[in-house]
């Protein structure tokens, strides 16, 4: 079934893409993904094929999780993703740790924003008494492990539940990375579209020490004259 997938996404290819997607995810010298390659697959073609192939085993998405190629990444965590949507809770619960298993090839911004929060978010919205692995994560010297310890608690967020995503926010204020403060200031947002009081109340207390580019995403949805206010600070 590897063959079969790696076939599928090469005959998807669209080569003129690949200079376009190789710049836009900083792959070159110093970039954060620096050397990744890629073969110009759209992502809905990715979706169908993934859908297509959504009952492959784990160890065949280990070998697409494996490839130099950040189409056969993404495919491969489609697939997981899929895998998950209709397995039991112990099923459940062998994709979770499988993907936590698998973080050094869950290696760009997108990888962890499409799969993480159906995976490691849900998985953890139930189940309260686990979530001290985002604490473990959000220490992490990878780049990565840091993104999925904040996009896990997107699930979270849409449920009302703020708890962790802030403590993970005013533990991240010191992060030094431009992809960390995006992420912590789209989710600070989030929190913001569901009770602007809560999000205000924690800008209120952390606004001193906060990245100017965490605070420009969480207070997006503001209104301008108050938006104002807030960045002038």
């Amino acid at each position: 079934m590897y063959l079969s997938i790696v076939l599928e996404l090469k005959k998807s290819c669209h080569p003129e893409k690949v200079s376009l997607l190789q710049g836009f995810f900083k792959t070159g010298k110093g970039g954060y993904a620096e050397g990744d390659k890629f073969l110009g697959v759209v992502v809905p073609d990715q979706r169908r094929i993934a859908k297509a192939y959504r009952t492959a085993s784990l160890k065949v998405i280990k070998r697409l999780l494996g490839s130099i190629y950040h189409e056969h990444r993404l495919t491969g965590l489609l697939i997981l993703v899929y895998k998950y949507q209709v397995a039991d809770e112990k099923e459940k619960k062998v994709i979770y740790n499988f993907y936590l298993k698998n973080t050094k090839s869950i290696n760009n911004w997108d990888l962890v924003d499409v799969t993480c929060p159906p995976i490691v978010g849900d998985y953890l919205f139930s189940r309260p008494s686990e979530r001290k692995i985002l604490y473990r994560l959000v220490r992490s010297k990878n780049l990565w492990e840091r993104r999925i310890a904040v996009l896990a608690t997107f699930v979270f967020i849409r449920h009302g539940d703020f708890k962790d995503i802030l403590k993970l926010s005013k533990w991240l204020l010191s992060d030094k990375h431009d992809l960390i403060h995006k992420a912590v200031g789209w989710m600070l947002r989030e929190v913001g579209k569901k009770n602007q009081r809560v999000l205000t109340e924690f800008l209120k207390n952390n606004i001193s020490k906060m990245p100017r580019t965490i605070l420009r995403y969480a207070v997006e949805k503001y209104a301008p004259a108050e938006r104002a206010k807030i960045m002038s600070k």
